[in-house]
């Protein structure tokens, strides 16, 4: 018997990790540990993973990151009207920006701008 010898092609990639670390995000506003899951997942997936797929993790990352800092300015100030509206930009930016990247990993393309402080 001649068996042909087994060949081990690279999974295709698969973004159901990007996709739940945007998921953990969103549901992180109302559950802020959640949030802290995510960046790990990112961290963890994001050398594995390939460049299409890393670029969404830094996104995420530097969401995550970005998010703290917003959160931790509007926390400060929030004895004072202005961190209130800092805390409401947070919840709307992070919404904007998990849904424009689920809808770039649905296209399973790169995200356009993983560098962006904004949207």
């Amino acid at each position: 018997m001649n068996e042909a010898p087994a060949t081990t092609a690279p999974a295709p990639a698969s973004n159901s990790t990007a996709k739940l670390v945007y998921i953990l995000y969103l549901v992180g506003i109302v559950f802020g540990i959640t949030g802290i899951v995510g960046v790990v997942m990112a961290y963890i997936n994001k050398s594995d993973a390939p460049e299409w797929l890393q670029s969404h993790y830094r996104f995420q990352i530097r969401t995550f990151w970005i998010g703290f800092l917003y959160m931790f300015v509007g926390s400060l100030l929030s004895l004072i009207i202005i961190g209130w509206f800092i805390l409401l930009f947070w919840v709307v930016w992070l919404i904007i920006r998990c849904v424009k990247g689920m809808k770039a990993l649905e296209a399973n393309q790169a995200h356009p701008d993983p560098e962006s402080w904004m949207f």
